[in-house]
């Protein structure tokens, strides 16, 4: 296997470096202090958009492959992906979900979108003259994980599709131009039942828009919503009517999953190696790298980091072949977490009582990390799922 990424994603690579270390951590610990996220209309999202951010990476037909701007955050393989996402995180995390973008919306649409819908929603995401965003929408409040039992329902009326339900814990969805909701026209049907709808911002029934208090990354919005009868046009199913009597709406969700799972896992390891650097800082100023047992955990966190962005590597580089991954992607989230929660509990240990004063990168590092077992998909979820796979857990 061969995880070396192009000259152009290593320039990325090291414009992210320099974006995160004198714009991303500052604008970070700027929104933790102040408890919330960053206006819309804050100058870092516009200094953030004439660097690169907020782009896609579709291109109208005629254009593929050209890159008018260099997105620091998007690379050209899934591989390189993972080693971005690790990089962003170690800088700051919640600062990487709250920039402009299509976001999580964007996985979707380009897999199952029709070439209209492309060039309708990502259009505008080719070279914004304005920061703007675009969201996803899968959880639900009774329930995160499992997303084969999404509760939101679909119904056809003529030329429109009404949907009702309530989401939650969806990033950015607030201020996002369309958001992908995932419904179903009958929970009874499964996963064949499931369908996904590109709903726009001011569509008739789309409201109480609430950003959730959380007790790590504050810098993006965790919004619950509601669709109430909530109108939207036909042509915003994504696919069309024709994608669905061919495949299941279910797999568009899982192929996004299954997409965005190792770079994920690499953001938990970009946090671990966060606090594994500040506090080996912390300790050689407070004298405390003299320690061997202490030496010997922060090396035991750092190996397992490692470990953990290696099966994340693996599960990207098969991606990118259109093999199957699902056991690996699955695999490195689970594994990573956990490895990047020990690090950055060993960091806090290493603080001792300075930890309580909530003012050091490292406490909010450790507030921050708790989310990683749980964003797209819990660690329980994750070992569900590679059980199915490997040993034929039943489904239940």
């Amino acid at each position: 296997m061969d995880y070396s990424i192009s000259a152009q994603d290593a320039q990325r690579l090291h414009a992210l470096r320099v974006i995160g270390r004198e714009e991303i951590r500052p604008a970070g610990l700027r929104a933790d202090r102040a408890g919330e996220p960053l206006p819309v209309g804050d100058a870092f999202f516009t200094r953030m958009l004439a660097a690169g951010f907020g782009r896609t990476r579709w291109r109208p037909e005629g254009q593929a492959g050209s890159h008018p701007v260099i997105a620091p955050n998007k690379g050209s393989t899934a591989v390189a992906q993972v080693l971005l996402a690790e990089e962003g995180a170690y800088w700051d995390r919640g600062i990487g979900v709250a920039m402009p973008g299509p976001g999580l919306g964007e996985p979707p649409i380009l897999s199952m979108g029709t070439p209209e819908q492309k060039a309708r929603f990502l259009g505008p995401f080719v070279n914004p003259a304005q920061p703007i965003w675009g969201a996803f929408a899968m959880t639900e409040p009774s329930g995160g994980s499992d997303v084969a039992n999404i509760k939101t329902r679909a119904r056809r009326e003529g030329d429109v599709w009404i949907l009702d339900g309530a989401k939650s814990f969806s990033g950015n969805s607030g201020r996002a131009e369309w958001i992908v909701v995932f419904a179903t026209v009958d929970p009874a049907l499964g996963r064949a039942g499931h369908r996904a709808f590109a709903v726009e911002r001011g569509t008739p029934g789309l409201g109480g828009f609430r950003i959730e208090k959380k007790m790590g990354l504050k810098a993006y919005e965790s919004t619950s919503f509601f669709l109430t009868g909530c109108r939207v046009p036909a042509a915003n199913l994504l696919g069309g009517e024709a994608y669905y009597a061919q495949r299941a709406g279910f797999k568009g969700a899982m192929d996004t999953f299954n997409a965005g799972r190792p770079a994920i896992a690499g953001m938990a390891v970009g946090i671990g190696r966060a606090a594994l650097d500040e506090a080996a800082r912390f300790m050689q100023e407070d004298g405390l790298w003299a320690d061997a047992r202490l030496r010997d955990r922060w090396e035991r966190c750092r190996r397992k980091l490692k470990a953990a962005l290696l099966l994340a590597l693996r599960a990207a580089w098969l991606a990118d072949r259109k093999q199957p991954n699902m056991v690996e992607a699955s695999a490195s989230k689970a594994m990573a977490a956990p490895a990047a929660f020990e690090a950055t509990s060993l960091a806090m240990e290493a603080l001792g009582l300075a930890g309580g004063r909530g003012d050091h990168q490292i406490e909010k590092l450790f507030r921050d990390v708790k989310a990683m077992d749980i964003v797209e998909g819990t660690g329980q979820i994750q070992r569900i799922v590679m059980a199915r796979k490997l040993v034929g857990l039943p489904h239940g």
